[in-house]
């Protein structure tokens, strides 16, 4: 599809991803212009980076030549992302809040104040490909197996796909870095960020502290036997391994313990010394409504889900229930699966959708 005709406003947050999707687009012929989303109030800590991101930012669009817009959104990150990441947890759930993000703030307001700005394209540095194909966008799987994002993509409304540019989708992440290097932009060396995209790198039971008040009770194994005692469920994992706090038990062995459930009635942590124990372990699990990318399957088919980023797709038989919602049962069965947190379905390299986890099946 040309585009080279139309504006397109490119997402800068200030790394080198989203600095050489404006690169690529501006060598391509386009009108570019940058758009810096304020998505968290700053702390006094230090851990948010948005001022230096906003700084950095700056730099590039600097260094291309381009005009540079600011929209404030922490509002609505707050009321429709952050306010859904507490509830979640409350429920005893590991929400991931990235993928509510990409739908509502990133493909929802700021796409929504790109075309304010007189943008028919938003662009973002997302490592993950659009085909805007006959019967409407597919999204596609990153060229980089190490950096593809499109698990993170598929919550995004398809419709929202539309008009949307992802053009490091197609590179490998050192060569991203090489034309930045090339082309002179201030960020080519900046690391990755990482952590949950509103908190930054900080103690997380720190941080959620400040909002859900801790709960102690205690921590089992499946026998009943009181090993100690937790801080709060919310604060766990399924399939945690650092960080429970109970150390040498007599008449145990010394092997590393891992949470396997939480018992929300008794407020109870329960944990296993067998990385594969049987509580680990899950057959099925059912997902809320799920949001198709291509034509929902009407029977029982037989797709690819991720059950967590960066896993191998596991080849899975997935059957549609009332509500919108699915069952899933992979040929495998799958270690610490974690309801809150989403089954993501593939065929080949083409993201069909996906659900939130909201039951497992041992």
């Amino acid at each position: 599809m040309n585009t080279s005709s139309s504006k397109v406003i490119v997402a800068l947050s200030g790394g080198v991803d989203s600095a050489v999707a404006a690169l690529l687009l501006l060598r391509q012929g386009h009108a570019v212009e940058g758009l810096f989303m304020h998505n968290w109030e700053d702390d006094e800590q230090g851990y948010c980076t948005s001022a230096q991101d906003w700084q950095d930012a700056r730099a590039v669009a600097a260094e291309l030549g381009i005009v540079l817009h600011r929209v404030d959104l922490s509002a609505q990150y707050r009321e429709r992302v952050f306010a859904n990441f507490l509830a979640e947890y409350r429920a005893g759930r590991t929400p991931n809040p990235d993928v509510l993000c990409n739908r509502e703030i990133k493909f929802g307001d700021c796409l929504a104040h790109a075309r304010r700005l007189g943008a028919q394209w938003l662009a973002t540095g997302h490592y993950a490909r659009i085909l805007q194909a006959a019967d409407g966008p597919q999204l596609l799987k990153g060229l980089d197996p190490q950096k593809d994002q499109s698990y993170f993509l598929h919550a995004v409304r398809r419709a929202d796909f539309a008009n949307v540019l992802m053009p490091v989708g197609e590179l490998h992440k050192p060569q991203v870095r090489e034309l930045a290097r090339e082309a002179g932009l201030p960020v080519f060396a900046k690391r990755d960020s990482t952590g949950i995209c509103f908190i930054g790198e900080r103690p997380f039971r720190e941080f959620l502290q400040q909002y859900i008040a801790p709960q102690p009770g205690p921590i089992e194994t499946p026998e009943g036997r009181r090993l100690g005692e937790h801080h709060g469920l919310p604060y766990y994992t399924l399939g945690q391994r650092g960080g429970i706090g109970i150390g040498g038990q007599q008449g145990l062995d010394e092997s590393p313990w891992y949470v396997a459930a939480k018992d929300a009635h008794r407020n109870a942590l329960i944990v296993v010394q067998d990385t594969l124990h049987p509580l680990l372990m899950s057959r099925s699990l059912h997902t809320q409504a799920v949001n198709w990318l291509a034509t929902a399957p009407q029977d029982t088919a037989q797709l690819g889900v991720k059950l967590r980023y960066r896993q191998q797709d596991q080849p899975a038989r997935v059957t549609p229930l009332g509500g919108g919602g699915v069952r899933v049962e992979p040929l495998q069965p799958q270690r610490a699966v974690t309801p809150g947190q989403s089954a993501v379905f593939y065929d080949a390299d083409r993201c069909l959708g996906g659900g939130i986890i909201e039951q497992i099946g041992l």
